[in-house]
């Protein structure tokens, strides 16, 4: 009599916990469908077109969003000139992340570096300089001397380190973009696109903020030799501050630019621009086009819950999902109150669940039409629930299924 007694009770236990699964299912909803925000109509602002530039290449993004502003063949393989170095100094700003060279390091410079053609910071070989000293005339001076001694002392070899230039674009994904060495000497072989130079200088901004100060130095002071910098928008842009220059006869003139206004930073592309007063003026055009015509907003942090999904046959019935980054987005100026965001789930959602698997799409809508979307991952692990949890969702689940709207159609179609 005892264990009919237990049985009854495990019977009676399972029906109870089968019978409020399927309440739930038929009466709450499998997650938030919007995001709420605001959606009161606001006057819109008339963009024109892209501005006229005299160069073969060029692009405007937010660094932010990766929001493509601006562009003409900005996939061209072009000779790049100095604007190579900016390659070479993301190799060098990650080898002093990674704490394998310091900037206090004395680089001994070779003769090879010494006699390095071209623009330079004018070391002489045999010198010991300071990393930081380099990486100043690197960017400042344009000198192809430092860059080489820094190629030298990061991979033994300019070949070597160069190796290692081209692995970091393809993890960057620049994959219009080959170098043959670290100063960007003319080479056929030797090319990158606008497209991939804007990817790059995004990626310096962001991953090496303690090094992109270098690239706002109006002036550098060497063995009593004083240059300029050549990216003469730290003169005549207020809200630029950095990237680099890049000529010769090949390439034509060129220069990558960074820019922030209210918190907002753009990037600009020019290749193959006809003088240097062009490519100056030319980023200037873009740049203003960019801030007066278009603004970015942040519109959610990263890991923080933006919804609940159902989970089927987990140890907890919801899983709270969120983006893994912070979510900013580019508009036309004056459009921000006229966008939704709307949540696509996958369906139907099983555990194990994983934390920072994809279980569906953050998706911001602008007139209709999809302006970005961003993959919604799990915050959270949801671990396989037990026997009887499985059991009921199952039953819950088919009940659901039968009984959903679309299957209503269907059924009296």
């Amino acid at each position: 009599m005892r264990q009919k007694a237990t049985l009854l009770k495990i019977v009676c236990s399972v029906v109870t916990l089968l019978v409020s699964t399927i309440t739930i299912a038929t009466t709450t909803s499998s997650a938030n469908t919007v995001i709420p925000i605001p959606t009161q109509p606001q006057q819109a602002i008339i963009t024109p077109g892209a501005p006229n530039i005299d160069a073969k290449s060029y692009i405007l993004i937010d660094a932010s969003s990766g929001k493509i502003l601006a562009e003409k063949n900005a996939d061209t393989r072009l000779a790049p000139a100095s604007l190579t170095k900016l390659m070479s100094l993301y190799v060098i700003s990650s080898t002093l992340k990674s704490g394998t060279i310091h900037l206090d390091d004395k680089v001994r410079i070779s003769t090879k570096a010494w006699k390095t053609g071209g623009s330079r910071m004018f070391v002489k070989a045999g010198d010991e300089v300071p990393v930081k000293d380099l990486m100043q005339g690197i960017v400042v001076a344009s000198g192809n001397d430092a860059t080489v001694a820094m190629a030298e002392y990061v991979a033994g070899t300019e070949e070597a380190f160069t190796s290692i230039m081209n692995a970091q674009a393809k993890n960057l994904r620049m994959n219009n973009s080959h170098f043959l060495d670290s100063t960007g000497l003319p080479n056929p072989n030797h090319y990158s696109t606008a497209r991939d130079f804007a990817t790059l200088a995004q990626a310096i901004t962001q991953t090496y903020p303690e090094d992109y100060k270098l690239f706002s130095e109006k002036s550098f002071t060497y063995n009593n030799i004083h240059q300029s910098n050549r990216n003469r928008l730290l003169w005549h842009y207020q809200y630029a501050d950095g990237l680099k220059t890049g000529h010769t006869d090949d390439a034509g003139y060129c220069l990558v630019a960074s820019a922030v206004k209210d918190g907002t930073r753009l990037i600009s592309v020019v290749m193959g621009a006809p003088s240097d007063q062009a490519r100056t003026e030319d980023s200037i055009r873009l740049l203003t086009f960019g801030y007066r015509f278009f603004e970015t907003h942040k519109l959610y942090n990263a890991n923080t819950t933006l919804t609940h999904a159902r989970v089927w046959k987990g140890i907890n019935k919801e899983t709270a999902l969120g983006v893994t980054k912070d979510f900013y987005v580019t508009l036309p100026a004056g459009q921000i109150k006229n966008i939704q965001a709307n949540i696509n789930l996958n369906q139907p959602i099983k555990a194990p669940i994983t934390k920072g698997q994809t279980y569906g799409t953050l998706n911001i809508v602008l007139n209709g039409q999809v302006l970005a979307t961003q993959p919604l991952i799990a915050l959270t692990n949801n671990p396989k629930g037990g026997f009887f949890r499985g059991m009921a969702d199952s039953v819950s689940y088919s009940y659901k299924k039968a009984f959903s709207p679309s299957n209503e159609k269907a059924n009296n179609g």
